[in-house]
């Protein structure tokens, strides 16, 4: 499961993505939604290798 957490960003991203286009949404304006996404998936991806850190699994 941990292996497959690279495709939440880029999942997400996509869902945005055409969520954009189905409401006729320009990207320039969806910007921020973009960068969200990422910034919520660097933090889940930050908690996953503390918790990896402190139970010392390698």
């Amino acid at each position: 499961m941990f292996r497959l957490l690279f495709l939440m960003p880029i999942v997400l991203c996509l869902i945005w993505y055409f969520f954009l286009k189905y409401n006729q949404v320009p990207i320039k304006q969806g910007k921020k939604g973009f960068i969200y996404i990422l910034a919520f998936s660097a933090l889940v991806l930050g908690f996953f290798v503390l918790m990896m850190k402190v139970t010392h699994v390698s």
